[in-house]
C-alpha cells in the first residue's frame, strides 16, 4: 500500500453534470419515497413526490411545548412552497405527466425535478435552501414550449393545524417606481411561544420584476384561515421559455424582534438580486464547504452514500451560528429536534476534522448553555456542570419526564467535555481555550469529581446511570460512562497545564482509579451486573475506540467478540461502525469493510438512500448514523488519529472493493491524504 501526503489550499473544481461522476444522485420513481432535504442549517425543506410541493419546513433551534403538559419540540414552519401550474387549463400532476425524474446534486445542494407534458411542454424546477440568505428558499422554474400554451402558475402558503391565529395578507410594497409583490402569513406557534412569519414573491427572470407593467398581473386568493395563494397567467410561444422563480423566507421571535418585517426584507433581497449573483453565492458557499471532501475511487455506490452522509452534515450545520446538530438534523421533528450525545460522539469528529468552522458552532452551542448546566448540577446536589441529556433552545432538560435517560445518562456532560477538548487538540486556538474550553472542562471535571463514590479498595465507583447501553437503566460502573468521566477529568488536566492553571489534586487520583470491570477472562465487563444480554449498541467497545482506554490487542478483540452478536438488530445505525473502525485499526479490512456496511446500508431508503436511525425503522435522515459511518473512513479506513499533536495519520487500511481513498481539507493546514492499494 503506498501512502501520500499533500498538502492543498485549492479549491474544488467544477465537475460536469453526469450520473456518474459521485455527485449526483437520481430516480425516476415516485412509490416508495423518501426525499433528502435541501438544508442551509438554519432550515430544512423536504421535497415531496408530488409536482412542486414541499412535504414540510423545519426550522433549527426554534421550539415551543409539544402540548401543554409535553416537553418543548422543534418547530415545523409555515409551508412557503406549495405551488401548482396548470398548462392550458389542465393542473400537472403525476396522472398528466409523463418522464418525470429527479436529481439531487450534492455539490450544489440543489434538488431538480424534470418531467414533460404530453407535447406541450418540458418542465424542470430547482429547489434551493439558500446557504447565503440562510431564513429563505428558492424554487427555480423553466418551461419549455413545444407549442403555444397558456400557463397559470399558483403558489400557496399554508399554515400548520397546530399554529393559531393566522393572518394571512397580500400587499405590493413600494419605493419610488420599485414595486416589492409580498404574500405572506403571520401566526402564533403551537403553545404561542413564537410569531412566526412567512413571506413569498413570484421572480420572473427575464423582465424585471420589480416594474408593475413588465409583470404579469397577480391575484390573490384567501382559501380559508390556514390557505392562502397567489397566481399569475402568461402565453409562451412555441420554441420558447418562461424562467421564473418562487422565492420565500421564514423568520421567528426566536431570532428576530420583529420577524415579520424582518421575513419580508429576505424576500425583497432575493427579489431584486439578478439570479446568477444569488445563487453563485450559495454555490460558492458549498463549494468551499466541499473543501473539506472524501474521495474513493473504484466503488460508486460507497463513493455516492459517503457523499450523501457528508452533505447532510454541511446542510444541517453552519459554522456561523453556535447551533448544533439534532440527530436527524433539518429532515423532522424526530426525536423533537433535541440536541443529544449524537452531535458530541458521533457527528463533531467528522466534522471537526473536515471543517472547524462547523465545529467551532457546535462546542459553542454548549458553553452558551453552561449556566443552565451549572444549574442542572447545583439542583441534583452536584458540583460543577451537568449537562441535560436532551438539550434545546433553553440549555436545560428537554427529555419527557418518563425517559430515564434524561434523569441518568449522565455520560453527556463527558462526552461535551472530551469534544471541547479535542477541538483544542485540532485548533490550537488558545484564546478559545481560555475563554471557552477551559472553563467548561474544569466545570466538567469538578461535576465528575462530585458524582462519583469512593470504594474501600481506593477506587471510585459511578452509580445509578443509564449508560450508552440504554437497555440497561440505573447500574453501577457503566463502562462506557466511567471511561469517558476519566477521560474528561484528564481531559481537563491537560487543559489546566496548557494554560498554566493550578488544578486539584484529587482530579488525577480519581481519573486514574474509576473502576473497570472485568469478566474472569479479562473481557471487560459493561456494568456491575452485566451477564450477557443483548446491547443496544456499542458502550464497552468505546473504550477502545474513540477513548483508547482499552488498547491492548487482546483485550480489543476479546471485547469485539464478545458484545457484537449482542448487537440488537433494532439497534441504531452507528453501533457497528464503531466495531469498524477497530477492525480497521487492527489490520483487519474485511471485517471492517463488512461492519461498515452493515452500519448503514441496511437503513437506506428509496430512492435516494435515507438513512433510517435503524434496519427495522422508517425515520430518515438519521444524521448520527452519517457521522458514524464517515468515522470509519476516516478514523477506520483513513487511519486518522486526534492525539496532542493534532491530526495525525497512522496505518490506513483499504477495503478491496477500494482502488484508492483521498481525503481532502483536512485540519486547519488543509492537508490532503491519499491511500491506494
Amino acid at each position: 500500500m503506498k501512502i501520500k501526503l499533500f498538502i492543498s489550499l485549492i479549491l474544488l473544481t467544477h465537475i460536469s453534470i453526469a450520473q456518474t461522476d459521485g455527485w449526483h444522485l437520481s430516480t425516476t420513481k415516485n412509490t416508495d419515497y423518501t426525499g433528502i432535504v435541501t438544508a442551509n442549517g438554519r432550515i430544512g425543506i423536504l421535497p415531496s413526490s408530488e409536482l412542486f410541493k414541499t412535504a414540510q419546513i423545519i426550522l433549527n433551534n426554534v421550539y415551543d411545548k409539544e402540548s401543554p403538559l409535553g416537553v418543548s419540540k422543534i418547530l415545523k414552519g409555515i409551508n412557503f412552497q406549495d405551488l401548482q401550474i396548470s398548462i392550458d387549463g389542465e393542473l400537472l400532476t403525476d396522472s398528466t405527466i409523463s418522464n418525470w425524474n429527479q436529481t439531487l446534486n450534492m455539490k450544489e445542494a440543489s434538488f431538480t425535478t424534470r418531467f414533460t407534458y404530453k407535447d406541450k411542454a418540458t418542465i424542470s424546477y430547482t429547489m434551493y435552501a439558500l446557504r447565503n440568505v440562510q431564513y429563505s428558499g428558492y424554487l427555480d422554474i423553466s418551461i419549455e414550449a413545444h407549442t403555444d400554451i397558456n400557463i397559470q402558475a399558483t403558489a400557496g402558503m399554508n399554515t400548520p393545524s397546530e399554529y393559531h391565529q393566522p393572518i394571512s395578507t397580500f400587499r405590493v410594497l413600494k419605493d419610488l417606481e420599485t414595486t416589492m409583490p409580498i404574500l405572506q402569513t403571520v401566526a402564533r406557534s403551537r403553545e404561542n411561544k413564537h410569531l412566526v412569519a412567512a413571506s413569498g414573491t413570484f421572480i420572473w427572470h427575464d423582465i424585471n420584476s420589480s416594474r408593475i407593467h413588465q409583470r404579469p398581473e397577480l391575484k390573490h386568493e384567501i382559501i380559508d384561515d390556514y390557505n392562502h395563494q397567489l397566481s399569475f397567467s402568461k402565453n409562451i410561444k412555441k420554441g420558447t421559455a418562461l424562467a421564473f422563480a418562487w422565492s420565500a423566507a421564514i423568520c421567528t421571535t426566536q431570532d428576530f424582534e420583529d420577524p415579520q418585517t424582518e421575513s419580508e426584507r429576505f424576500v425583497i433581497f432575493n427579489l431584486l438580486t439578478p439570479k446568477e449573483d444569488l445563487l453563485n453565492q450559495h454555490k460558492k458557499l458549498w463549494q468551499d464547504l466541499w473543501e473539506g471532501d472524501i474521495v474513493i475511487e473504484g466503488n460508486l455506490q460507497d463513493q455516492l452514500d459517503v457523499r450523501l452522509a457528508l452533505y447532510h452534515l454541511y446542510a444541517f450545520s453552519r459554522g456561523d451560528s453556535n447551533l448544533s446538530i439534532a440527530p436527524m438534523g433539518l429532515s423532522s421533528q424526530n426525536y423533537n429536534g433535541h440536541i443529544f450525545w449524537d452531535t458530541e460522539l458521533w457527528m463533531f469528529p467528522p466534522l471537526l476534522v473536515l471543517n472547524q468552522d462547523i465545529a467551532r458552532s457546535l462546542v459553542n452551542y454548549r458553553s452558551d448553555r453552561i449556566q443552565k448546566a451549572k444549574q442542572k448540577a447545583i439542583n441534583f446536589g452536584y458540583k460543577g456542570a451537568m449537562f441535560p441529556w436532551e438539550s434545546d433552545d433553553t440549555g436545560e432538560e428537554a427529555t419527557p419526564a418518563w425517559a430515564l435517560t434524561g434523569t441518568f445518562e449522565h455520560h453527556i456532560t463527558a462526552d461535551v467535555a472530551i469534544a471541547f477538548w479535542n477541538y483544542y487538540r485540532v485548533t490550537k486556538n488558545k484564546k478559545w481555550l481560555t475563554e471557552r474550553g477551559y472553563p467548561m472542562l474544569k466545570e466538567v471535571a469538578d461535576y465528575w469529581v462530585s458524582r462519583v463514590t469512593h470504594n474501600t479498595d481506593d477506587t471510585y465507583s459511578i452509580k445509578n446511570v443509564v449508560g450508552a447501553n440504554e437497555f440497561a437503566p440505573n447500574v453501577t460502573d457503566n463502562a462506557f460512562t466511567n471511561g469517558a468521566a476519566s477521560t474528561a477529568i484528564n481531559f481537563a488536566i491537560l487543559a489546566s497545564q496548557e494554560l498554566q492553571r493550578p488544578f486539584p489534586k484529587e482530579w488525577q487520583e480519581i481519573a486514574s482509579n474509576i473502576r473497570i470491570l472485568k469478566f474472569k477472562d479479562g473481557t471487560t465487563k459493561e456494568h456491575e451486573t452485566y451477564n450477557g444480554e443483548r446491547i443496544k449498541q456499542a458502550d464497552v467497545n468505546l473504550l477502545t475506540y474513540p477513548l483508547n482506554i482499552i488498547n491492548d490487542p487482546e483485550t480489543v478483540v476479546k471485547d469485539l467478540k464478545y458484545y457484537e452478536p449482542k448487537l440488537a438488530k433494532e439497534g441504531p445505525a452507528m453501533g457497528k461502525s464503531i466495531f469498524a473502525v477497530i477492525y480497521a485499526r487492527l489490520g483487519d479490512s474485511e471485517n471492517a469493510y463488512r461492519l461498515y456496511k452493515e452500519s448503514y446500508a441496511p437503513n437506506k431508503r428509496p430512492p435516494f438512500g435515507a438513512l433510517a436511525e435503524s434496519a427495522t425503522s422508517n425515520n430518515p435522515y438519521f444524521a448520527t448514523g452519517a457521522g458514524g459511518m464517515l468515522q470509519t473512513v476516516l478514523f477506520g479506513f483513513g487511519g486518522l488519529k486526534i492525539t496532542e499533536l493534532g491530526i495525525e495519520q497512522s496505518n490506513p487500511i483499504l477495503p478491496k472493493a477500494w482502488k484508492s481513498l483521498r481525503i481532502k481539507g483536512i485540519g486547519i493546514a488543509k492537508k490532503e491524504y491519499s491511500i491506494e492499494h
